[in-house]
């Protein structure tokens, strides 16, 4: 069983942040997910007939991260949070990209609901996962680049291993050893917010959307909560 835990210097310098944590075991990655498909649809014809738009840098969920990002030295204008990232894509092109099915479900619920979110795939995590600064001298390989190693900057919030690094500049980037493929069968997914008094009702609703989507196509899901008042759960 890994265990997820918020360090506490984060914990003291983002005393909002909430983090749902959705286990999903027995995924079966390369059946149909319906449910999923039609999210995603529903979310692209809403975008191209006018009646809803992701979240942009101007909405407080955005802004949020924002400033959280300049905090520990990252230009969130340049290095984006995901889900601004994420959203500025579809607002673009009109369509999320199509990955994986469990991919997708998140993507679908993270620009749905304009909260980061992210996966790991547990049977490629060493030991404990910690939200943490960076010293400095930790590896991290991009998702997508495997012949690339990055170094994150000191002081840089990242999600952290006892292999390396698995996300950069805390939601910006996913990385490649963890990357969630259609043959994960053990994932972690994470949602994310900095201010869980004003958003926490909106995070459990997309825990809920989240875990939905998931359970036709998994053995067994759990939802579990991460802040500084409970800053450990096991995945």
């Amino acid at each position: 069983m890994t265990v997820f835990r918020l360090a506490p210097a984060v914990a003291d310098a983002f005393p909002g942040t909430l983090i749902a944590l959705v286990t999903a075991t027995g995924v079966r990655g390369r059946e149909p997910w319906a449910d999923t498909a039609a999210a995603v649809a529903d979310l692209e014809r809403r975008l191209a007939d006018g009646t809803w738009r992701p979240a942009d840098e101007t909405d407080p969920r955005i802004e949020a991260w924002h400033a959280a990002y300049r905090s520990f030295g990252t230009n969130p204008r340049r290095v984006r949070p995901s889900v601004d990232a994420l959203g500025r894509r579809l607002a673009k092109k009109g369509a999320l990209p199509r990955i994986n099915p469990a991919v997708d479900s998140y993507n679908a619920v993270s620009v749905r609901h304009g909260l980061p979110a992210g996966a790991f795939d547990l049977d490629h995590v060493t030991g404990d996962v910690v939200i943490r600064h960076a010293d400095g001298g930790e590896s991290f390989t991009p998702l997508g680049e495997p012949g690339t190693v990055e170094n994150p900057r000191p002081g840089e919030i990242v999600y952290a291993d006892g292999a390396g690094v698995l996300t950069r500049h805390w939601n910006h980037r996913d990385a490649h050893r963890t990357r969630v493929t259609e043959d994960s069968t053990r994932v972690a997914f994470v949602l994310e917010t900095l201010h869980g008094s004003r958003d926490g009702d909106l995070l459990q609703a997309a825990a809920t959307e989240l875990r939905r989507l998931l359970d036709p196509h998994c053995g067994q899901t759990a939802v579990r909560y991460l802040s500084p008042a409970h800053p450990e759960a096991a995945g």
